[in-house]
């Protein structure tokens, strides 16, 4: 637990150090936020969608933001085994399994920190959340959300050597996922083939969830959202525990 709690809070110390990658992973949902905000929000309360776009949008930008948040976070795996970082941890007393868990709680504890952000930068722009016990719901969802998409992230990260690479593959797995998740626009109307898409996508779970308890606008139904997570939660950390494990240096 020791190794684990150390490499938690060097990953924190690390990643809040870096301005530009702070920066960088908020630019992208932020610009989302306030373009489709001001941009979509008209043509969206003409459709009669029975809400304002930013209470619809703001749970969505907020999902993509752990998103892009945690999938950044296997850079650092690239990174490390480039300059020889992770082979002195790996000749350390300690198995590879802890050094992943603390990796990624490190990375998953940064992408809430900046979907908490997002939260309020959206409240700034009008979005409030329906209750109190909802909020703290959301939480929970961004959390492990943030765990399953940063040992998804690290277990890419893990099988490939180079961060050109990486940025591609993340690039290449990122954008569809946001844009078929209906973070930006409802499902409900969207062709079936669409919609059946939007089934496998991840982050359409962690979406709907946040949206179901910030808003209460719920497309799947909330306790799908929450076993659906749970799995892709625990299948993501063993597929990160194993290709971590097959790391060569």
């Amino acid at each position: 637990m020791g190794t684990i709690y150390t490499l938690w809070i060097r990953q924190l110390k690390r990643y809040y150090r870096s301005r530009s990658r702070m920066i960088g992973t908020l630019g992208n949902p932020l610009l989302f936020l306030v373009a489709f905000s001001y941009g979509f929000g008209p043509i969206f309360q003409r459709a009669g969608e029975g809400t304002d776009y930013i209470t619809f949008l703001a749970p969505g930008i907020i999902g993509i933001s752990i998103l892009m948040t945690a999938m950044a976070s296997g850079t650092d795996i690239i990174w490390d085994r480039q300059f020889g970082f992770l082979k002195e941890t790996f000749v350390a007393p300690v198995s590879r399994l802890q050094v992943m868990f603390g990796r990624t709680l490190g990375g998953a504890t940064v992408a809430v920190l900046q979907g908490i952000v997002v939260l309020f930068i959206a409240m700034f722009l009008g979005f409030r959340f329906e209750t109190l016990l909802g909020f703290f719901l959301s939480l929970a969802i961004m959390l492990v959300s943030a765990i399953a998409f940063t040992a998804f992230a690290i277990a890419i990260a893990s099988l490939i050597e180079d961060v050109q690479g990486y940025q591609f593959i993340m690039n290449f797995l990122v954008m569809p996922m946001v844009f078929l998740s209906g973070s930006v626009f409802p499902l409900n109307d969207l062709p079936k083939s669409v919609k059946i898409i939007a089934h496998f996508d991840p982050l359409s779970y962690s979406v709907d969830g946040l949206r179901s308890s910030l808003a209460g606008i719920a497309y799947f139904d909330t306790t799908l959202n929450l076993i659906v997570l749970g799995l892709l939660t625990v299948v993501f950390l063993i597929f990160g525990s194993w290709a971590f494990s097959r790391i060569r240096l």
